[in-house]
């Protein structure tokens, strides 16, 4: 019996595997979450020029504006692990308490449905307890 996979999914990704160790054998063991550390999280005052009211004073703020976009990011079914996890991350930067963005989270269950929402929690505790380890 053969080990190639039935289904045309796990194939494509063997393929990619196949590739990636061929064109360089260190990408064998290559991890997103390892990458996602090279970004690092931007201080609360450089989010709040940036995205916050600097340049619109009766604009969102940066806090804001980042629940938003966690917001959207679970009602697309938190498929963008790294942009939950940053975004988690840059929202206790900016002053969120970790109460607020699990009630941001589950506030979309009504709309992105649960299994939706469960993924999201996940990342965000993932997000929450890394940086629990970095002292915060």
């Amino acid at each position: 019996m053969s080990n190639t996979p039935t289904n045309p999914f796990e194939a494509m990704l063997a393929q990619a595997h196949e590739m990636a160790k061929a064109f360089n054998p260190a990408l064998e063991n290559f991890s997103p979450k390892g990458f996602e550390a090279l970004w690092p999280t931007m201080p609360k005052e450089a989010m709040e020029f940036w995205f916050g009211k600097t340049l619109n004073k009766d604009g969102l703020d940066a806090k804001t504006r980042l629940f938003l976009t966690l917001a959207g990011l679970t009602m697309q079914g938190a498929q963008a692990d790294t942009a939950v996890r940053q975004t988690v991350r840059h929202l206790l930067e900016a002053g969120a308490k970790k109460q607020e963005i699990v009630e941001a989270i589950g506030q979309m269950s009504v709309f992105a449905g649960i299994p939706a929402v469960t993924r999201a929690l996940d990342l965000a505790q993932d997000a929450m307890s890394d940086k629990k380890e970095d002292g915060a």
